[in-house]
């Protein structure tokens, strides 16, 4: 039998047992049923291992290019490195489908397991509309999607996958991304679950803050990887560039970081509970939100998966589904929360939190409506435009400055109700000093924003207490990390995009040019043949004024199968800048298209992001001890 064939019959099986535990568990809610409630374990253990089988069998066809399977065909063939060829098992639609659906099946194993001493209704609960939400995939699979359909006759060879789709950053990436995308379904379920039970209070906010944090390091690491792939393999220069599918990862990122705030704020004092519910129900919304958009034709990306609108049409009133669902039940069984007596004072912890929620809710609804905005445009009058940075700098730049402020003075605030103290000299000497800062920083520019300056400063300003804060007694390690990473990260984003420069020419060889102080020489080219590309690699040297030189060798590389040719950037990286160049070959011409550019402190940028993962991993660490 071939593995095609089996991947087909364990994943009809995966269906029989995904609809079993949702008759189970709603005998079990219905009835108390404690001998049913012990078999759940085993069928869902069974439903997870038939779904790792079928996963299996994708990843076997794969490697042994059975293009018997179409999905093989249309994303592999013979030449491919192995490597790649198991990357490839999810690097298309039908097969990023199916191990989403695995990771799905992973998860609710896991809380079933690792929820033991949660109350038995709210576990049944949860694996309820978890079952829901994996069937509902179950069936996309099968009807639309299908990893496992087959081709007769049997091509001899395959088309072949998209050549920059094969880097190890974008052979990880999905994967990682899918965890973080995933884990709010669990956070969506339970949500409702202890809607349901009324049993949102500290012990449900210490339980599911160990989903958050997971599904939040997941994504975060996942958007970072994808942002780094875009830097050197799409020859952008750039690490974003509001791309929509860019988008619809960081709007589910923006509500989870929101949430983990939140929840927070929960644990504590037992308030903002309907707040909670809402991001909860919103950040999975939004994860099958971009799942609707990727897949669904709609979207024009390098990122997409699909072009088929009836895919999306399904995943669309799937969607709606589980939205009403979740809405319906928000509205029965939400009660007022008395909080007449654990009123809001203006200056609290609580406060500043709700209030950055706000800013981060803000920055969600600019980046929706410029990704959906010319999507209903379209469909509404025919009529095509593309929302670019402009838009998104304009409308989110500015509200920087006082989410900023919040960040910085938040920590230190108390919770319930704080006093408005004299302000101290250090926070004087801090603030002067960082506006000090912030004018060198621009006057050595030809930017002469008051706007600029004032951003560069408060940025500054939360480096500053940031660090300051990891020697004050019974600090918060994993926050102070997190909150040193992201000013880092904002301020490595500020600098590099204020220095940054940029050289474009069409230059043949043996030609030099003049960039800023610098000598740009194009000494040769050289060709070679690997299995599946030919290549043309050119190699520059960069000199400085102080005579100085750096060696890059970018490439362009012409793939066979399919027939694509990509430009692949070479990069000198220091801990100060990048020094980056790629070029394109003109056709009908001896010239080629060279693009250099100096990117300013490239490397903070994902240094800092990996501070906020592991600021995020300590806390996931101490809650589950």
């Amino acid at each position: 039998m071939l593995p095609s064939q089996l991947g087909h019959y364990f994943l009809v099986l995966g269906l029989i047992l995904s609809l079993g535990l949702l008759c189970y568990s709603f005998i079990c809610l219905r009835d108390g049923n404690k001998t049913l409630q012990k078999n759940i374990y085993s069928i869902s253990f069974l439903q997870l291992f038939s779904i790792v089988l079928s996963f299996f069998c994708l990843v076997y066809s794969f490697i042994i290019s059975d293009f018997s399977n179409e999905t093989v065909y249309n994303n592999s063939h013979n030449t491919k490195p192995i490597f790649y060829k198991i990357s490839g098992t999810w690097g298309n639609h039908e097969g990023s489908l199916l191990l989403w659906l695995l990771v799905l099946t992973l998860f609710i194993f896991l809380f079933l397991v690792n929820s033991k001493n949660q109350p038995k209704k709210y576990r049944l609960l949860t694996l309820f509309f978890q079952q829901i939400i994996i069937s509902g995939f179950f069936l996309f699979l099968l009807f639309t999607s299908n990893p496992f359909n087959s081709l007769f006759p049997i091509p001899k060879e395959g088309l072949g996958l998209n050549p920059i789709l094969q880097d190890p950053a974008l052979a990880i990436h999905p994967p990682i991304l899918y965890l973080g995308y995933v884990g709010s379904s669990i956070i969506f379920s339970s949500s409702l679950a202890a809607l349901v039970q009324k049993n949102i209070n500290s012990k449900w906010a210490i339980h599911i803050k160990k989903w958050i944090f997971v599904s939040w390091i997941f994504l975060t690491l996942g958007i970072m990887l994808g942002a780094i792939w875009a830097y050197y393999e799409l020859g952008w220069g750039g690490f974003w560039f509001w791309d929509p599918v860019e988008n619809v990862s960081l709007m589910p990122w923006l509500c989870l970081t929101a949430l983990l705030h939140t929840i927070i704020v929960l644990e504590k004092r037992l308030i903002l509970k309907s707040w909670t519910l809402i991001l909860s129900i919103a950040t999975f919304t939004l994860s099958m939100s971009g799942t609707f958009l990727v897949r669904s034709g709609i979207l024009n990306s390098v990122h997409t998966f699909a072009n088929d609108p009836g895919r999306g049409i399904f995943i669309l009133i799937f969607l709606f589904i589980l939205i009403f669902l979740s809405v319906m039940i928000f509205f029965f069984y939400q009660t007022k929360e008395r909080e007449s007596q654990k009123n809001f004072f203006w200056l609290s912890k609580e406060t500043s939190i709700l209030i950055n929620n706000w800013f981060m809710m803000y920055f969600l609804s600019v980046i929706l409506i410029g990704t959906t905005y010319p999507i209903f445009l379209e469909v509404l009058v025919e009529e095509k435009i593309s929302v670019g940075t402009p838009f998104y700098h304009k409308l989110l730049i500015p509200f920087l400055i006082p989410f900023l402020i919040f960040m910085a003075i938040g920590p230190n605030i108390k919770w319930i109700k704080d006093k408005f103290k004299k302000i101290k000299i250090h926070q004087i000497i801090l603030l002067l000093s960082s506006f000090m800062i912030a004018y060198l920083v621009i006057e050595k520019t030809s930017s002469q924003h008051l706007f600029i300056t004032a951003l560069i400063a408060v940025a500054i300003y939360l480096l500053f207490n940031t660090l300051r804060d990891f020697f004050k007694k019974n600090s918060n390690l994993s926050q102070n990390i997190s909150h040193f990473g992201f000013s880092l990260f904002i301020l490595s984003i500020l600098f590099n995009g204020i220095f940054s420069n940029e050289f474009s020419a069409n230059m043949k060889i043996g030609e030099e040019m003049k960039f800023n102080n610098s000598l740009i020489k194009f000494k040769k080219i050289e060709t070679y043949k690997e299995k599946n590309y030919e290549s043309i690699i050119a190699n520059f040297e960069i000199e400085d004024e102080k005579k100085n030189i750096i060696t890059l060798n970018p490439e362009i590389r012409v793939y066979n199968q399919p027939a694509i040719s990509t430009s692949e950037a070479d990069i000198k990286t220091s801990i100060f800048s990048d020094k980056f160049l790629v070029i394109n070959l003109l056709k009908g011409e001896n010239y080629f298209n060279v693009r250099y550019q100096v990117k300013p402190l490239m490397i903070w940028i994902w240094i800092s992001i990996l501070f906020l993962v592991f600021g995020g991993l300590i806390s996931f660490v101490k809650k589950i001890k």
